[in-house]
């Protein structure tokens, strides 16, 4: 009995899928369960995995968009499982096969348009413009190379001036890939985006982090990260600036009473944005936990659409591949975006003096639409006064209780 896989929906309004990659071959046997293909959505990468055990027939190539439904492979359920080396003897036959194949010609030697030789003068003028003779064609008898032809000579994409190499190589962005070109082209010319900057003194998180972050990963067994920090400094803040974190819904503003915290993180297929529910509700230890969790899934692959829809709010950290500064793009609906950057030693005024402190500037991306300037300002300048004073704005000046140590 032959049984058709069809490819399942992935989530709500996806209706095709690409896929990625096969992880099995054409006449392979395949146990129920087994994952034979990853495929792409526009908005994550998911396994496929077999619905039966048998030999499997492939019905798609790599590369290949399918409908939601679509047949992708027959997996033939009555064929026994091969054992010993008979599972391997297809292998073993294409190797064969790939030995017997006959050697390939000789590439032949390349025409050039020149029958003759280049002047002294025009070698002169050649080779201060870098260009080989035999990439020109001669006016002078027998095809010599005048100087004229050389002082007319440019450099072409056909005639290279060094012998590093000038290949190119064509390959198909991924589904994944291209929805979001997609929706970063539709944010810049749909929304009416601004970017407010400001700086943080880190200085105090650095004090808490250096005398707690053992203490805390052996307690909890995960490190005390900087994301918990801007988290709740956000959270904080966008229960004080609600319309941060609202989004336009045509006509309406729709205003949400939870945050929603999505965290862009890189995965083996570009960057993802998972959430974090209800952020609010959330302890440092809590905060950190479930960034942990989502980034392990991100970097294996395994995070799933649900995990990456209904965030009120993004946070998005350049700074860990060395980014000073950025205007970082909204993550539709939303309507607002936050970007960290990297920590450098800056000097600074404090209390009248010049002191050296390590400073992060950040970044507050927003639609104009929805939000004034007042509430992009003051929501940034909250983040601000959180992050340098966490100990009395994010713990209640009881630290201890807060890092449940």
């Amino acid at each position: 009995m032959a049984l058709e896989m069809k490819v399942p929906s992935p989530g709500e309004s996806i209706t095709e899928v690409e896929i990625a990659e096969w992880l099995v071959q054409d006449g392979d046997y395949v146990e129920k369960d087994q994952a034979i293909a990853e495929v792409d959505s526009d908005k994550a990468t998911l396994e496929l995995p077999a619905e039966a055990s048998g030999i499997i027939t492939l019905k798609a190539e790599e590369g290949d968009a399918v409908a939601v439904g679509q047949v992708v492979c027959l997996i033939d359920t009555d064929a026994a499982k091969p054992e010993g080396e008979a599972a391997t003897a297809p292998k073993a036959e294409e190797k064969k096969e790939e030995k017997a194949a006959p050697a390939p010609e000789a590439p032949k030697a390349k025409e050039t348009y020149a029958s003759g030789t280049a002047s002294p003068a025009a070698k002169k003028v050649l080779a201060e413009k870098g260009i080989e003779a035999s990439g020109i064609k001669g006016t002078g008898r027998d095809g010599r190379v005048t100087k004229d032809d050389a002082v007319k000579a440019v450099p072409s994409m056909g005639t290279p001036t060094s012998g590093g190499s000038r290949g190119t190589e064509r390959k198909k962005m991924s589904m994944l890939r291209r929805k979001v070109a997609e929706r970063l082209v539709t944010v810049k010319n749909e929304t009416a985006m601004l970017t407010t900057f400001n700086e943080v003194n880190m200085q105090p998180i650095f004090d808490i982090r250096s005398k707690y972050k053992e203490e805390f990963k052996a307690k909890h067994g995960v490190g005390l990260g900087f994301m918990s920090f801007f988290t709740l400094a956000c959270t904080r803040a966008l229960q004080m600036y609600p319309a941060v974190n609202a989004m336009i819904d045509g006509k309406e503003m729709v205003m949400h009473d939870f945050q929603d915290i999505s965290i862009a993180v890189s995965g083996p297929k570009g960057l993802m944005v998972p959430v974090i529910r209800n952020a609010e509700n959330l302890s440092f230890r809590g905060v950190e936990a479930e960034v942990k969790r989502l980034a392990l899934r991100a970097r294996d692959g395994q995070i799933t659409v649900d995990e990456m829809t209904g965030g009120t709010f993004t946070i998005t950290n350049g700074g860990v591949f060395g980014s000073m500064l950025s205007t970082p793009i909204i993550n539709p609906p939303q309507s607002a975006i936050l970007g960290m950057h990297n920590i450098v030693q800056r000097p600074m005024a404090v209390n009248g003096e010049v002191v050296i402190q390590p400073i992060m500037y950040v970044a507050l991306s927003y639609d104009h639409r929805i939000i004034d300037g007042k509430e992009s300002v003051g929501f940034l300048v909250a983040v601000k006064e959180a992050l340098e004073n966490p100990e009395e704005l994010l713990m209640d000046n009881n630290l201890m209780k807060a890092l449940e140590l």
